[in-house]
């Protein structure tokens, strides 16, 4: 099955936007749909909202960054879209399963998290890595434009 041209300009477009704010009036603005059709068929084709999208894509990139020791969790916070550390913490949390303040510390291995916290850990980030990985083949999996038919003329 073909990927509809909807959902792939609405991925393109929120992933050349991920970290500036989107509001879901715009893209009814820019895609000439109503707001409640491109959430629903958002969340139909995709599996997850709008919204919930762009958190998980702006955690699974800030991800890098936040274990860097020159950086601050405010200062990720605000290059990866959020408005504020609190929004951005309590994002992290639900997404990876602890806070980037302990995933920091986990990673740079000066806090030992017990084996069950720690699969948990990998596997949210493997989901976030799948969710990716499943929104580019989306977009890649566009129908084919119709080629044209050549009658023979004997």
């Amino acid at each position: 099955m073909y990927s509809k041209p909807l959902i792939i300009n609405i991925l393109i477009f929120l992933n050349n936007n991920l970290y500036q704010k989107i509001e879901l009036n715009y893209l009814e603005e820019m895609f000439h749909y109503n707001k409640f059709y491109i959430i629903r068929l958002f969340k139909k084709e995709i599996g997850i909202t709008i919204n919930d999208y762009l958190n998980r894509m702006r955690i699974y990139n800030s991800l890098n960054d936040i274990v860097n020791p020159n950086y601050s969790c405010l200062k990720v916070a605000l290059l990866y879209g959020f408005t504020n550390l609190e929004y951005y913490s309590e994002t992290f949390s639900k997404i990876i399963g602890i806070s980037p303040l302990k995933y920091k510390k986990f990673y740079l291995k000066m806090d030992n998290l017990d084996n069950e916290i720690r699969n948990k850990i990998i596997e949210n980030v493997i989901n976030l890595s799948d969710l990716k990985d499943k929104c580019n083949y989306y977009i890649k999996n566009i129908k084919p434009k119709n080629t044209i038919k050549i009658k023979k003329l004997y």
